[in-house]
């Protein structure tokens, strides 16, 4: 058993004793699933984030401390990297928007330093496994760059390089799985053929927590993989194998470039463009282990198998128990903004469409419907029009209609939900989401219940803050079919959440409902 086998104990869970860890991009997919893994090692745990609220609803919450810090401009670093026995460097960017590469390069310098003035015990970053002497996609050269400036820095660093990383949620499996299960056969271009070294998540974040048990001197990169090298397209077929699906028919035609590949991968699957583009390109060049010495140095050569790794995350997946998704860190180029004070705010025009319905149910099954909206459930209100909107965002570079949700029933702040993103709960009362789809300005949306005069009421509103004529226009422009979308949509939660009080039943006199 490993650390990050929830069923393992044994050593492994106890080799922190104590020391202190800092996880950078702690709201995103590795550093969401780091944590508990570092806790339960016996770890005390420091995450520094930009926006701690994002993490405020995960379950490990009360177990750590949060800093609210940047890692470009430096905010919070010294109170985050204050007393850090292993500090793990887990931010880079994924999308193509601005200078990407200058703030990735930035970001590592700035940490670097901060880290050799807290004098940190070791610095720990997953990077990307690229062959050496070829020139590299954009995204993989900032990788190995940040990698560089990590291990020039004053504090010694330890680089975990892995390839595609299989576990649920992940942006690669995600690809993957898509692929596969929508497309019975499918158009592939050459870059199918290029022999990659798939790792399990599970295997990553035991290799990270277990990179500070090295020497404390140990200042150098790493290769990481699984126990097999395979081909994309014997990847596809080893999934389709795996999921039950017939063998896929994939032809290979040689004008698929990278940039109209990911627009392919963008159309089949949740995956953006944008961040289907590093990942299609990551692909161009094999990814292979060219060493393994950190399983010599840690004794440690039991890595799970493809076949087992892609088992383990179809599980995961029909047991609604994705704990991080590849959404879970925040859309590079879409507002952060919080909702303006209002009525009265000094910011300029906020345009509002409200809506309130009586409902015939308790206000914890109104609740109910309320969180469970997007997704497969979609959206209660004219499914083309949502839809539409969903295909329009994508074609302009925005996320798209299909990020889904990361459990179907329940909802965290940070959450990605469809082209939203959850900005705030109050359990059983509001749902707060804000736009993260291409706006000439900047959209949210509230869902919410309350009783008033023993009555409960549905509450639903929509806030457009324009930016510019284009923005004022485009309130214009799409007011008159707020009656269909906003109408409908307050109409038929509260005609589900009726139908789902009367199917339940009376609630029994004295029970109650927490």
């Amino acid at each position: 058993m490993t650390a990050a086998d929830p069923g393992g104990g044994g050593d492994a869970r106890r080799q922190g004793r104590g020391r202190l860890a800092l996880v950078t991009g702690a709201t995103g997919y590795i550093g969401g699933r780091l944590v508990p893994e570092l806790l339960d090692a016996g770890y005390r745990v420091r995450c520094l984030a930009r926006s701690p609220d994002k993490l405020r609803d995960h379950p490990w919450r009360d177990r750590v401390e949060v800093v609210r810090g940047d890692v470009v401009s430096g905010e919070g670093l010294p109170e985050a990297l204050a007393d850090v026995d292993v500090a793990y460097y887990l931010v880079h960017s994924m999308s193509g928007g601005g200078d990407f590469g200058s703030a990735d390069a930035e970001g590592a310098r700035t940490f670097a330093r901060a880290a050799g003035e807290a004098r940190a015990g070791r610095v720990v970053y997953l990077g990307g496994l690229a062959p050496e002497g070829v020139p590299l996609s954009p995204h993989m050269a900032s990788r190995k760059e940040v990698a560089d400036l990590l291990l020039a820095g004053p504090v010694p660093t330890v680089v975990l390089r892995a390839a595609v990383i299989i576990g649920s949620g992940s942006a690669s499996f995600e690809m993957l799985r898509h692929l596969t299960e929508r497309l019975p056969a499918m158009t592939t271009p050459k870059w199918v053929l290029s022999r990659v070294q798939p790792i399990a998540v599970r295997d990553v974040l035991r290799l990270l927590v277990e990179a500070d048990t090295l020497p404390a001197d140990t200042d150098r990169a790493f290769d990481i993989g699984g126990p097999e090298t395979l081909t994309y397209v014997e990847m596809i077929q080893r999934f389709a194998a795996e999921a039950g699906l017939a063998r896929r028919l994939v032809i290979r035609v040689p004008v698929l470039s990278p940039g109209l590949s990911s627009l392919w991968v963008g159309l089949v699957t949740p995956i953006p463009p944008s961040m289907a583009r590093p990942l299609v390109e990551s692909l161009r060049h094999d990814a292979v282990m060219g060493e393994d010495d950190l399983s010599d140095l840690l004794d440690d050569h039991e890595r799970i198998g493809f076949d087992r790794a892609v088992a383990l995350a179809l599980r995961r997946i029909d047991e609604d128990r994705v704990d991080t998704r590849w959404s879970s860190a925040s859309w590079p180029t879409a507002p952060s903004d919080p909702l303006p004070t209002d009525p009265d705010w000094a910011g300029g025009s906020l345009y509002s469409d409200r809506r309130a319905r009586a409902v015939d149910a308790p206000p914890e099954v109104v609740w109910r419907v309320i969180e469970g909206i997007g997704g497969r459930r979609g959206w209660y209100s004219w499914p083309q029009a949502w839809a539409a909107r969903g295909w329009i965002d994508l074609a302009v570079g925005g996320v798209g209609p299909r990020r889904g949700r990361r459990d179907p029933e329940r909802l965290r702040v940070g959450d990605s939900l469809d082209f939203w993103r959850v900005e705030e709960i109050v359990p059983g009362r509001l749902l707060r989401l804000r736009a993260e789809m291409r706006l000439p300005g900047l959209a949210w949306l509230e869902l919410g219940v309350s009783e008033v005069d023993g009555r409960t009421v549905y509450h639903q509103r929509a806030l457009f803050h324009p930016r510019g004529l284009p923005g004022h226009l485009y309130w214009k422009a799409v007011t008159p079919f707020h009656g269909v979308v906003f109408g409908s949509m307050a109409a038929n939660i509260a005609d589900r959440a009726e139908r789902t009080a009367e199917e339940r039943g009376p609630t029994p006199v004295g029970t109650g409902e927490a």
